[in-house]
């Protein structure tokens, strides 16, 4: 799956575009250092085949190759992290 990253003064997203339909992971950049995901879309057409759980891990990676930590406001996210405790390292 092509997971794209546009990234903006104050904040971002990830973004994957599949059969057609487009999901998103959105960041707000509070430090050099820290980023909240805030919200996580994925259209009804994509539910169930792991669009969302792809965007997290991308986030998850982006965070240890920048160096930097997530907090994680966004419910999906929140979840996704309780259930990888191995992105620990990344998730405050």
């Amino acid at each position: 799956m092509d997971i794209r990253s546009e990234e903006g003064a104050s904040g971002g997203r990830y973004a994957a575009e599949v059969e057609g339909h487009e999901a998103e992971m959105t960041y707000s950049r509070t430090s050099p250092k820290l980023v909240i995901i805030d919200h996580t879309a994925v259209p009804d057409a994509l539910r169930g085949k792991g669009v969302g759980q792809a965007l997290a891990l991308h986030a998850v990676e982006s965070a240890r190759a920048g160096g930097w930590k997530i907090i994680p406001l966004c419910p999906f996210f929140k979840a996704q992290a309780q259930r990888h405790p191995e992105w620990h390292d990344v998730v405050n």
